[in-house]
């Protein structure tokens, strides 16, 4: 049962790979389509470099996802090595990681909420004039019509290989 755990805890590391993959490669494309937006709604786009406000891979858009990964990737070692602590690092991360996905799923349904609030924190007066919803609607729509079927399958595996990871350990 820890080789499937660690299948999983593979899959699930690819998962999160895919996130800054798709970042890096769309994300130009992206940030032009929310800049062209800005410019229809007559605000300045360098109001998004002013506040950092990005659409590439860079910065946590990297980090958190990769370092996710590391950690499925070093848990799913330690299941195929049969380790003492490969029961406990599965339910400690497959947990944290169900629970983090949940959290993700949750701010991209509430994206514009959020941005709209984080706006406003920033108090900035320029930032403040943005429509929030068509801005990100111009961002999401310069990704291919592929990335929301990556999407799905991306929390599929998370949620699904993180749930069969933990079961297979319990049945151990």
């Amino acid at each position: 049962m820890n080789t499937l755990a660690a299948v999983m805890q593979l899959l699930v590391a690819a998962a999160f790979i895919s996130i800054p993959l798709v970042r890096h490669r769309f994300g130009p494309t992206a940030k032009a389509a929310a800049v062209a937006e800005l410019r229809r709604q007559n605000v300045r786009p360098e109001v998004l470099e002013e506040n950092k406000l990005r659409f590439d891979a860079g910065g946590h858009e990297t980090a958190a996802p990769v370092a996710v990964a590391a950690v499925m990737t070093a848990t799913a070692a330690a299941n195929f090595a049969g380790a003492d602590l490969a029961q406990l690092l599965t339910f400690i991360f497959s947990s944290l990681v169900l629970l983090m996905n949940a959290v993700i799923v949750y701010s991209n349904l509430t994206a514009v909420k959020s941005v709209e609030a984080a706006f406003r924190r920033k108090d900035d007066p320029e930032l403040a004039r943005v429509e929030v919803e068509p801005f990100l609607q111009a961002a999401e729509g310069a990704f291919p019509h592929w990335v929301r079927a990556q999407t799905y399958l991306r929390n599929t595996v998370v949620f699904g290989g993180s749930a069969v990871a933990l079961a297979a350990v319990s049945l151990v």
